[in-house]
């Protein structure tokens, strides 16, 4: 295969990130997380950033101009010319239509639409221990309370707002009440695949790899 042009499916904590960051050092092609490029702008204080602070941190969607943008103007880099992961959107039906006529404009056809099930409840214990450094920004998985520095700076770690307990439950409605119809959608597609995501890293990774059809990863 020379080229991947997938979207990874799943509601937050499933460990679409993950698995996006391994597919893209395999197959040498764009990772576009629209979540790290919204974090990214509220970080750096941009216009995009403001907007959409308030509705992240109460674990609402962003609103679809905005991403919308966002994702037209990524996909048209050189970089995506071999391939790219959307990581994280569309996240709404109208989301994937409007997606559909990015493509088509940019004359690009999806070649998967993979789909990382988990349970609600899994998912809620995970994000309780997802933290952030405040010095470098890198994600620390905390395994104990006694862990209170990052692991690659030394830096202090916190929870963010939008991985406390109660905001995640709320974010996993807003999932299932405008994300999971997105499962329906493709389905009807014939480019749905659905992935089992309990287990490890490894193990999730090797079930993607055998849905794309590939028996080893490129070199």
């Amino acid at each position: 295969m020379k080229h991947i042009r997938i979207i990874l499916l799943g509601a937050p904590g499933v460990g679409k990130g993950t698995q996006a960051e391994r597919l893209q050092k395999s197959f040498k092609c764009a990772h576009i997380s629209t979540g790290d490029m919204l974090r990214e702008s509220v970080r750096e204080g941009t216009q995009l950033g403001e907007k959409a602070k308030s509705c992240m941190e109460k674990g609402e969607l962003v609103p679809d101009a905005l991403i919308l943008d966002m994702v037209a103007e990524r996909l048209g880099r050189e970089d995506c010319e071999n391939g790219f992961i959307l990581d994280g959107f569309p996240r709404t039906v109208i989301q994937a239509e409007k997606l559909d006529d990015i493509l088509k404009e940019l004359e690009l056809e999806l070649d998967a639409v993979l789909s990382i099930d988990v349970s609600n409840d899994e998912i809620v214990n995970r994000l309780s221990k997802r933290f952030i450094c405040t010095d470098c920004g890198k994600i620390v998985t905390v395994q104990s309370e006694s862990d209170t520095s990052c692991p690659y700076c030394r830096g202090d770690i916190q929870r963010r707002k939008d991985d406390e307990p109660d905001t995640v439950r709320h974010r996993l409605t807003v999932y299932d009440s405008q994300t999971k119809p997105l499962i329906q959608y493709y389905e009807n597609t014939g480019l749905l695949k659905m992935v089992d995501g309990i287990g490890s890293a490894d193990e999730v990774y090797g079930r993607l790899i055998a849905c794309l059809g590939v028996t080893q990863e490129n070199e």
